[in-house]
């Protein structure tokens, strides 16, 4: 039997389908869901292989598609002869959309060591280059309660880390009354539950680290010294291009600010490779960023056009010249993530079995497990060498 949802895209797509995987075990039909992304175009084609491959895999199951390339063109999905339904992103948490009786807990095969938990969804900023604000909406918050219920849930079922993940995790609590910062939110986890042994942030908006959000993931033992920002470019002109609101310099401080205070703190970033106009001098910023935000955890994307975006009628970098630029920029990002993953080498970090016998410590580092070692447990480790990308 095949896997029944297959999801693509980001961290929380990844926790929504631990949801949808536990409705639709309740579904008087087999149902499989293919969870979409509408990142990039490359996200969309990615989205409607998966279709293909799960109708291959459940030929007599019901075949439903979700998440946000579902949500902003339906009638793509509709029309592949290998879906039975679309279920928009508004519906996707609602037992009904699934035919099940209840939002039930997630079963012990989907509990994860590492449990993601939605704080909001949705965004309220025009990046020109993103699509997701149509598939998303503006932003919502979930309650100060409702966070620490589905933390206290996850606890319970065994999780030893818990990731807040949203569409824009640093807008939280703009909709909700007195308006709350994420660090508030942070706080409020840390207070609740002492007990929790490692709270660790998805993608962070710069310019939205509030000062007790900076306080705490620069002070706090618990919050995990793994901050990833999203930057997605490192010149000036390029980020007023694409509305963002930082510039380079005020990326570049942020990042030897949280190593000041913190100077086991690794810092990812996403960045976008060949945006609309870019010239030589842009790209060589985007290189340079790398090394001078030290960046050892990068999402690197090929720039491809979004139909709807402003950034889709801005004169476009030839897509052979995107591939070889976005080829650079992650070769730069594996050139400063080798050098620090050779400064752990003799260092005892605490890490936090996985089920595939691979683990993380707190800066995300990845390593292989001694046989043996138990998921969810957390164990002290002195790497020796690196094989295949994994401390060991």
């Amino acid at each position: 039997m095949s896997e029944a949802v297959v999801t693509l895209g980001c961290r929380l797509n990844l926790a929504e389908s631990e949801a949808i995987r536990a409705m639709v075990a309740e579904a008087p039909q087999r149902t499989v869901v293919v969870n979409s992304c509408a990142v990039t175009a490359e996200a969309v084609r990615q989205s409607r292989r998966a279709v293909r491959r799960l109708r291959a895999a459940n030929p007599d199951a019901r075949l439903l598609v979700t998440g946000c390339a579902a949500t902003i063109a339906p009638e793509d999905f509709t029309a592949m002869p290998e879906v039975d339904g679309v279920v928009a992103n508004a519906a996707k948490l609602d037992p009904a959309a699934w035919q099940a009786r209840a939002k039930p807990l997630p079963s012990p095969e989907t509990r994860r060591t590492r449990a993601f938990v939605p704080v909001q969804t949705g965004c309220d900023h025009a990046c020109t280059f993103c699509i997701i604000p149509a598939g998303r909406g503006r932003s919502v918050s979930q309650p100060v309660a409702a966070v620490l219920r589905a933390v206290e849930g996850h606890l319970a079922a065994g999780a030893r880390e818990v990731v807040l993940t949203g569409v824009d995790v640093t807008g939280w609590g703009a909709d909700l009354p007195d308006a709350p910062k994420l660090g508030d939110l942070v706080a409020a986890i840390l207070r609740a539950f002492p007990a929790l042994p490692r709270l660790r942030l998805s993608s962070l908006d710069g310019v939205e680290i509030d000062g007790l959000l900076f306080e705490l993931i620069t002070g706090e033992a618990r919050v995990m010294p793994h901050v990833h920002l999203s930057l997605q470019a490192g010149h000036d002109l390029t980020l007023k291009r694409m509305k963002r609101r930082h510039t380079r310099a005020e990326a570049v401080a942020l990042s030897e600010r949280l190593r000041a205070k913190r100077a086991d703190i690794a810092i990812g970033a996403d960045l976008i490779a060949g945006f609309p106009t870019e010239d030589e001098a842009m790209h060589a910023a985007n290189v340079a960023i790398v090394a001078d935000c030290e960046i050892v955890h990068g999402h690197v994307f090929p720039y491809s056009p979004r139909p709807g975006t402003p950034a889709a009628r801005m004169p476009q970098v030839p897509p052979p010249l995107v591939r070889e630029r976005a080829a650079q920029v992650r070769a730069a990002v594996a050139t400063t993530r080798a050098r620090w993953l050779e400064g752990l080498i003799g260092a005892t970090r605490e890490v936090l079995a996985e089920r595939d016998g691979t683990g993380h410590s707190p800066e995300f580092a990845p390593y292989r497990l001694p046989e043996g070692t138990a998921p969810g447990e957390i164990v002290m480790l002195t790497p020796t060498r690196i094989r295949e990308g994994l401390l060991e």
